[in-house]
């Protein structure tokens, strides 16, 4: 029986597996692989800010939007819904490989409202550079 997530430990296994999910992934990983300079560094970051966003626990310093509108300029705007889609899917796929509880749901939730978020910054990016 799978547990739910109830540390940053726990939050640091879901990352891992599943930016190796990512960097091996035909449609979206590029994306990340030519942008991401310091796995090690960026990885400590994205657990920083899943642990912030479930446990509030204010470990996160940073900006995700901005960080994503400047990867879409630098990848000539063409990110797309559909590649926050395949990212959802495989960030539900391996939370549901390794877990199961509230918390879990929460993670889901949580990243469904979050990559609607940024595509809809990544698009307001996009419009103010044609005014």
């Amino acid at each position: 029986m799978k547990k739910d997530v109830k540390d940053r430990e726990d939050i640091h296994k879901l990352v891992l597996k599943f930016y190796s999910k990512v960097r091996e992934n035909e449609e979206i990983g590029y994306f990340f692989n030519t942008t991401i300079q310091d796995w090690n560094s960026h990885l400590e970051k994205i657990t920083d800010f899943w642990e912030s966003n479930l446990f509030f626990t204010g470990s996160f310093q940073g900006n995700p939007a901005i960080a994503h509108v400047k990867v879409d300029k630098a990848h000539q705007n063409t990110i797309t819904e559909y590649h926050f889609g395949i990212w959802l899917n495989l960030w539900f796929q391996t939370i549901d490989e390794l877990f199961n509880g509230e918390m879990a749901s929460r993670l889901k939730n949580n990243a469904r409202k979050m990559s609607t978020h940024l595509f809809l910054r990544i698009y307001q990016g996009r419009q103010s550079k044609i005014k």
